[in-house]
């Protein structure tokens, strides 16, 4: 990437929980920020999450608060609950036509994409932002079994980039997170505190 380049970071916040989560690291998020900061111009870093509306607490929220104060343009929306044909229960928390609203509005302002997820139907998102001159890459992984990335969104995409390969410069150490999980127990802090680390556990809505 130029130094130049103007680029914008767009983060399906549960698919990138459960990519990361499969590779088996956690994203430290103040990292992830440097590391495309010191690749271009970074223009915006989109974050995406649904929250469950009537939970007291919701154990994303203080994630949600330290992105909001650390650099991140956090979009959420409440998740909406139905029944489906056969009487189960089920929690709808969609987020892509947010996302892809966003990008549209930002594409004149941009030179490269970068996709955090790897939900298929984000094809026709990314052909788009390409019709407008904009480079994009996806970041997700082919190492699973089976992968996180639909094929189709892989294949559209100008550059790939396997979430494994972020992990030296994105990862949080797993030394400091256990260090910090007991300074939390010693000082009893409640599970609600405002002192939250970037890239603690996001829950998948």
């Amino acid at each position: 990437m130029a130094e130049s380049e103007r680029i914008a970071l767009f983060i399906d916040g549960a698919n990138l929980y459960a990519t990361a989560k499969s590779l088996g690291f956690d994203i430290d998020y103040k990292r992830l920020l440097k590391e495309f900061q010191s690749r271009g111009r970074l223009v915006r870093a989109f974050y995406y999450t649904a929250l469950v509306e009537d939970q007291e607490y919701s154990s994303i929220r203080p994630l949600i608060d330290w992105l909001d104060y650390n650099g991140y343009a956090v979009v959420t929306k409440p998740t909406k609950e139905f029944v489906d044909s056969l009487g189960r229960r089920k929690v709808k928390g969609n987020m892509d036509i947010e996302l892809a609203v966003n990008a549209m509005e930002m594409a004149p302002h941009i030179d490269h994409m970068v996709l955090f997820s790897g939900d298929g139907d984000f094809r026709s998102l990314v052909e788009a932002m390409q019709r407008k001159g904009v480079r994009v890459s996806v970041v997700s992984t082919i190492t699973t079994h089976p992968p996180m990335v639909a094929d189709e969104l892989r294949r559209q995409a100008d550059e790939f980039v396997d979430l494994i390969h972020l992990a030296a410069k994105v990862g949080r150490d797993p030394a400091e997170r256990a260090e910090r999980a007991q300074r939390f127990q010693e000082r009893r802090i409640p599970a609600t505190s405002a002192s939250y680390a970037p890239g603690d556990d996001e829950e998948s809505p």
